[in-house]
C-alpha cells in the first residue's frame, strides 16, 4: 500500500455548540468522521443527514459518514445528498451489501465496509475488491471514549492478509480508543486511516495531537517496508 496516513477526527467528541470552533481546532485533519447513529443499530442517537450538511458548510475537509443504522439499504442515499465522500456501512446491517456498495460508488462518492469486533475479515473475501474503505470497529459502536479493544491487531492482520490474496488495496480505517500513544503499532500493522475522538478533542492542543497521532502511525508504517 502506499504510505499514507490520514487523521479523522471523530465530531461525536466535538462541542456541537460551537462547531466552528470544533472545526477550526481540527483545520489540519485529513478527514473528518461522522458517526450517525439511529437509536436501533446502536442505543444511541447522535446526527442525521442534516448535520452533514451543516459541517461541509463550514469545512473544506472530506466528511466520512460511518452508518451505524439498522436499515442503509433504505437511507445511504440520505447521506450522499448532503454531501458525505466517503460513506462506510456496517456489514451486520446492510441487507444487500454488494447493491450499496456500488450506489455509493455510482454516485461518485467512496464506499467501505465497516466490521464490528466480533465480525471476521473473512466475510468481506467477495466484496473487499469493490470497497474503497474498510473500517475495523476497535470498540463496541455506540459511544466515544471506550477503552481500545486489543484483538483489532490480529484482525488488521487478518485484512491485510485478505488484501493482498484478493490484490485489493483500500484503504483501513480504524475507529475506537485511538491515540497518539497506539497509532505507531496500528500503522505497523497496516492501518493508514486513524478515527480519534476524545483522544482530539479533549486534548490541550488538539492539532498538536493530530500531528502526533500522524507521524507516530506514518513511522509504524514505514516500518512495515
Amino acid at each position: 500500500m502506499d504510505q499514507v496516513m490520514l487523521v479523522a477526527p471523530s465530531l461525536l467528541a466535538a462541542d456541537l455548540g460551537n462547531l466552528q470552533k470544533s472545526m477550526d481546532a481540527v483545520a489540519s485533519a485529513d478527514i473528518l468522521h461522522f458517526d450517525v447513529m439511529d437509536g436501533h443499530f446502536t442505543k444511541n442517537l447522535t446526527f442525521g443527514a442534516g448535520m452533514i450538511e451543516a459541517v461541509k458548510s463550514v469545512s473544506s475537509l472530506p466528511v466520512d459518514a460511518h452508518l451505524m443504522v439498522s436499515n442503509p439499504d433504505d437511507t445511504v442515499d440520505w447521506y450522499l445528498d448532503a454531501g458525505a465522500d466517503f460513506v462506510t456501512v456496517h456489514y451486520e446491517a446492510a441487507t444487500h451489501l454488494h447493491r450499496v456498495i456500488w450506489r455509493i460508488k455510482d454516485a461518485g462518492r467512496k464506499a467501505g465496509v465497516v466490521l464490528n469486533p466480533a465480525t471476521p475479515v473473512s466475510v468481506l473475501r467477495d466484496i473487499v475488491c469493490d470497497l474503497d474503505m474498510v473500517l475495523l470497529m476497535s470498540v463496541n459502536p455506540g459511544f466515544g471514549g471506550q477503552k481500545f479493544i486489543e484483538n483489532t491487531f490480529s484482525k488488521l492482520n487478518d485484512l491485510t492478509a485478505l488484501c493482498a490474496e484478493r490484490g485489493a488495496s483500500p484503504l483501513i480505517e480504524i475507529d475506537g480508543g485511538v491515540s497518539s500513544k497506539n497509532a505507531e503499532a496500528l500503522g505497523r500493522a497496516g492501518a493508514n486511516v486513524l478515527v480519534a475522538g476524545s483522544a482530539v478533542f479533549g486534548a490541550d492542543d488538539p492539532a498538536a495531537e493530530i500531528a502526533a497521532i500522524r507521524a507516530n502511525a506514518l513511522a509504524g508504517l514505514a516500518s512495515r517496508a
